[in-house]
Parts: C-alpha cells; structure tokens; sequence
C-alpha cells in the first residue's frame, strides 16, 4: 500500500511539472474570477429561436449563494420578476399577480424562453466544491493557450454530472464548456466572446449558450454596468419586494 501511494505522489508530481498546473489549482482561480460575494448589473438576454429574435432586458442583484433577485423591464415582460431566498427560488407574473415557487424539475426548465435553465442562471456554487476536475491535454483555442480540463461531479444530484472545459492559460478564464448528462449526452454548448477586467479579476460579461436538445437556438446573455462585492441591503431578497 505504501509503495502504490508513493507511485501516486510521483505521477501527480509528474502531472504538475508537465502541465505547470494541477487541476484544482486552475479550477480554483476560475472560481476566483467568477465567484463574488454579491454582484449587481443590467442584463440583456438575447434570444434567437428558428430564424427569431427575441430581447429581454433585466437588472439583477445577488448575493451569496442563496439569494439573487432579477426584475424584467422590456416591454413583453415588464413587472416578471425573480427571487432567490435562502436557496427557494419564485417568480412573480404582473400578469396573475402570483407567486409562483419554482422547484423540482421545474429548475430544469428554460427561463423566459431562453436556452438557460433556471439552474443555470442563478448557481454561485464554486467549481471546487462541486467537481473533482482532471488536466486532459494543453492547446490552442482561438489563437489562446488553453488546458483543457474534464470535471466530474462529487454528487449525484449535480444537474450536469460532467463538463469539459477549455481555460485560458493567462487569464484563467473557461471560454468554453460544454455539459453532459450523465448518459454521456452533451446537453449544452457555453462560450464567452467577452471578459472585462474588474478590480483583480477577469470577468465573463458576454456568454452564449445553446441548448443542443432544440434546434436553431442559441441565447446571448450579456451583463452590463457591473458591481461586484457591492452592499445590496437585505430586504432586496424579500417575497414582499417581489410582490411590489
């Protein structure tokens, strides 16, 4: 047993010579870039669906893991609005006039139309926490050196049990990555077309998904006038703030 373990020790070492990175070092300093403590911004989603176009404009605060809140201004979906309360998620229609919780198999459903899950778009859980990643080659995307990382989920209930993901070397931001279901299906494509520089960090502000279980679709998610680790006082992830 002493003898497998240093074995072990020794390709891992080897790993990280040749590479110049361990695997959850560069997961880590993803994390860096995309995790915050709060965030708030103006959000555009651009949809695009069998030759249509549709825009839907939003501001947005989250905070932590477990609270986010969004409220739609465009004209379609003015007065939809979101909550995020200690890990619930609800959406209020001016339309009803309700509440709505959203959970169960609901959170895997497209949010206003687009190729984004609910999941997706409100998770602030590190990659660290979640996967346990693996270097699988070195290359070049877009004229960057990347590392190309395979992640796999600690837990059975994570909604995507695999990811691939391709990391820029000198930002260490994952411009692409796609997600697997845990047949080996892949689900969906994500790539970042933009990263803006916010106090120590790299940060993806234009991101495009597509849902590969529909077809012609892809959605553009665009994050404007940004906050990070910015006060949000509490009552902002309130039922009655979303009932006003």
């Amino acid at each position: 047993m002493k003898k497998l373990f240093t074995v072990f020790l020794m390709l891992s070492f080897l790993s990280m010579y040749f590479y110049g990175q361990d695997a959850v070092s560069i997961v880590r300093k993803v994390d860096r870039n995309e995790i915050y403590d709060s965030i708030k911004y103006e959000g555009e989603m651009i949809i695009e669906l069998s030759g249509k176009k549709y825009v839907k404009t939003f501001y947005s605060y989250s905070k932590g893991t477990k609270n986010f809140f969004a409220e739609f201004i465009n004209q379609d979906d003015a007065g939809t609005k979101y909550l995020k309360k200690d890990g619930n998620l609800y959406v209020y229609s001016p339309d009803t006039e309700e509440v709505i919780p959203i959970t169960g198999h609901m959170l895997k459903e497209s949010m206003m139309g687009s190729d984004m899950s609910y999941e997706d778009t409100i998770s602030n859980d590190t990659l660290e926490s979640r996967y346990t990643p693996t270097i699988v080659e070195e290359t070049k995307m877009d004229g960057k050196d990347v590392w190309v990382l395979e992640l796999i989920a600690k837990k059975k209930t994570e909604s995507y049990p695999k990811q691939k993901m391709w990391v820029t070397k000198d930002t260490f931001n994952a411009i692409k990555v796609e997600l697997f279901a845990l047949s080996g299906a892949k689900l969906k494509e994500q790539t970042v077309t933009e990263v803006k520089k916010i106090g120590e960090r790299y940060f993806p502000t234009i991101v495009i998904m597509k849902d590969l279980l529909r077809k012609n679709s892809q959605t553009t998610f665009k994050m404007n006038k940004i906050e990070i680790d910015v006060n949000i006082p509490e009552n902002t992830f309130s039922l009655r703030n979303l009932e006003k």
